[in-house]
């Protein structure tokens, strides 16, 4: 995955004066990103999020432009830097997961399932939007206070605590966890292991997962040493 830094640079170059142009013209007009503008844009996040996935945060960017099938001056002109992308990765994983999340708690409001099975559903689909990759993704430089990322996060948890308490009430849900226990075994199990190369690792998730929440099923079988975890908890420094 070797990079050819000057040619990086000269896409870089040129996608930035592209990227003003086109916004000048973007602002004369008044008019919206044109529908093969978005598509690309939407191939290049998809196409990152694997990658970073795959070899972490580090993975070239010319190999993402090659994966997401586009020129590497259309890649520079969405996001003219490393941490745009990044930034726009972990956005777009925290909307998804967040969509998922309400929609189950929608499947139990109108009792068209019970309210384990659509948590249940819920951990299997976020664990296919690789929301286990955002840690490595946090890494030095990254804004983890921006705006866009603190609304995306408070979404995901108002949905996630909504649909949890769901399933408590319900009686389906043990009492003695929490919305940061769930996160962080999701968060852990949808991470590849070091020198995996993620070969069939979706396997291993899924299966792994459905252990975890046989665990958090009501009856409880065992007692839980420590308290259940908030996400506040998870964030206070240690």
């Amino acid at each position: 995955m070797a990079i050819s830094e000057a040619g990086t640079s000269a896409a870089r170059s040129g996608a930035c004066g592209e990227a003003r142009s086109g916004a000048s013209v973007a602002r004369r007009r008044g008019g919206r990103p044109r529908a093969d503008a978005l598509r690309n844009r939407e191939r290049i996040v998809s196409a990152a999020r694997e990658m970073l996935v795959e070899f972490g945060p580090d993975v070239p960017l010319d190999e993402i432009a090659r994966r997401a099938v586009v020129g590497n001056a259309t890649l520079y002109r969405h996001f003219p830097d490393r941490k745009d992308l990044v930034h726009e990765v972990v956005v777009s994983v925290l909307s998804r997961t967040a969509e998922i999340a309400e929609s189950a708690v929608m499947e139990i409001a109108e009792e068209r399932g019970d309210a384990f099975g659509a948590l249940r559903r819920f951990v299997h689909e976020a664990a296919d939007e690789r929301i286990g990759a955002l840690c490595p993704m946090l890494a030095e430089g990254f804004d983890a206070q921006h705006a866009d990322l603190l609304a995306g996060r408070e979404r995901l948890e108002v949905a996630v605590e909504d649909l949890m308490g769901r399933a408590r009430k319900a009686g389906r849900l043990r009492a003695d966890v929490a919305v940061g226990d769930l996160m962080v075994a999701l968060s852990q199990l949808t991470r590849p292991l070091p020198g995996s190369g993620c070969v069939d690792f979706d396997q291993f998730v899924h299966r792994h997962l459905q252990l975890f929440l046989d665990g958090l099923e009501a009856p409880a079988r065992s007692a839980l040493p420590g308290c259940a975890a908030t996400l506040e908890d998870l964030r206070r420094p240690q």
